[in-house]
């Protein structure tokens, strides 16, 4: 990815859904070195456990999403509206929609699996 020299503006109403699932849809805007996503998941979505090199910062802007953290799923965090989660680089997590959510999610590097459309794991009904 070649270093960006200029500043963008982009609308998040401009960009398209991607449906990766019947319960998740997301839009992507990706620089140099981060990514952001929005991401929208119906009641009863499931991200299934997964783990990546990269950080993220999950923040919830309506709605509520239960993690579970770790190899063995052993630690819960539910994140509501208005609150946000830091995830590790290489830290096994999930996630399920406790109700309709919007959240936004922060990527440093930018997953490469998003760009280039092999994150099979989001992409398969649960």
């Amino acid at each position: 990815m070649s270093e960006q020299t200029t500043a963008v503006l982009q609308r998040w109403n401009d960009l398209p859904w991607e449906q990766l699932n019947s319960n998740i849809d997301r839009r992507l805007i990706t620089g140099t070195h981060m990514m952001i996503a929005q991401i929208y998941l119906k009641k009863g979505g499931v991200v299934p456990m997964h783990s990546h090199h990269n950080e993220q910062i999950t923040y919830v802007l309506e709605g509520a999403l239960k993690f579970l953290l770790g190899a063995e799923q052993e630690e819960e965090v539910i994140v509501r509206a208005g609150e946000v989660l830091t995830i590790p680089p290489n830290l096994p997590h999930s996630a399920l929609a406790l109700e309709d959510t919007m959240d936004v999610d922060v990527f440093n590097p930018p997953r490469q699996d998003w760009l280039d459309g092999t994150d099979a794991y989001l992409r398969n009904d649960s």
